[in-house]
């Protein structure tokens, strides 16, 4: 019979055989999870979630070409679960409820992109700004520049494509489907000024939505944190602009409105006033509350 003491030993070490040859980029990620958490308290920092973001976007920034791209897409698709949802929540109540309808029903597409962990275009008015704002270079300009003239055309073809297939195949039930055509006009509606001044609280509360994400670790919390920071633009008609799209494409398709007058009435207003209120309401705001903190840090242990 085996000596069991021989036995362990020999366990041992191969045990440390295989961490001996187990691969660095592994143990580091091994190493970094055990460090998560708050450092101080119960909840995380300012600059504790500013952190999280930063190296979130940072690997983000360094993606190919392709995998930005497919990412970009599925957000397209995926988000018109939004409208879906807030067409049926529509058909389904009087009137007077639904703004209630919106509020429960939009988040639902949010939800599958943010916990799916794909690329969508508001979302990145706060994530790889962080790491612009944190490097101030022209390298970090042309980063963030490359990400967004990959994701937004992605975005962009997803909602066409989900749009297409709303408007020409008898998807839904026809009762659901009357309710699309009111929640598209709705989004459609307002005019140049005022999709864009509309445009900037939708982008406001998406950017948020993402630094809040950054805020904990629990997926549980997480959806919630979407669900509270989306429900108000379905609630109160702010403009989105990739879920806009689906609902604009689902216009173009059924012949309700022109390719033109979408984009020049909607999609570019919705964008622009998305950009300014994920850039400079989230981003450069939260950005500098914890900005000087982290650069007089870094200024100490570089003197040190």
């Amino acid at each position: 019979m085996a000596d069991p003491e021989k036995q362990d030993g020999a366990s041992a070490e191969s045990s440390e055989r295989e961490l001996a040859t187990e691969p660095q980029g592994k143990k580091k990620s091994e190493s970094q999870a055990s460090d998560e958490g708050p450092e101080k308290g119960t909840r995380y920092s300012a600059a504790e979630i500013h952190e999280n973001v930063l190296v979130a976007a940072e690997e983000e920034l360094e993606r190919p070409f392709s995998e930005l791209a497919m990412s970009g897409l599925a957000s397209g698709l995926l988000i018109g679960f939004s409208f879906l949802a807030t067409a049926l929540a529509e058909s389904l109540l009087p009137p007077k409820l639904h703004a209630l309808g919106a509020a429960i029903g939009y988040p639902l597409g949010f939800v599958f992109v943010v916990m799916a962990r794909h690329q969508l275009f508001t979302e990145n008015t706060l994530e790889p700004v962080i790491p612009l704002l944190e490097h101030r270079s022209a390298k970090a300009l042309r980063k963030v520049l490359r990400l967004w003239a990959i994701v937004l055309p992605a975005n962009l073809i997803g909602a066409l494509l989900c749009g297409l297939v709303v408007a020409r195949t008898e998807l839904l039930e026809p009762s659901v489907r009357a309710s699309l055509f009111s929640v598209a006009e709705r989004s459609m509606s307002g005019g140049f000024l005022l999709v864009f001044y509309k445009g900037i609280w939708a982008g406001w509360l998406v950017a948020l939505m993402a630094w809040l994400v950054a805020s904990t670790r629990e997926s549980l919390a997480q959806i919630a944190l979407v669900w509270l920071t989306v429900a108000p633009i379905g609630a109160l008609g702010f403009k989105h602009s990739i879920v806009g799209a689906v609902e604009g494409f689902f216009s173009v398709f059924t012949q309700r409105m022109s390719l033109g007058g979408m984009l020049g009435s909607f999609e570019i207003p919705s964008l622009l006033g998305n950009v300014l209120g994920g850039v400079v309401l989230v981003a450069l705001v939260n950005h500098g509350q914890v900005g000087e903190s982290k650069k007089s840090e870094a200024e100490k242990e570089s003197g040190g």
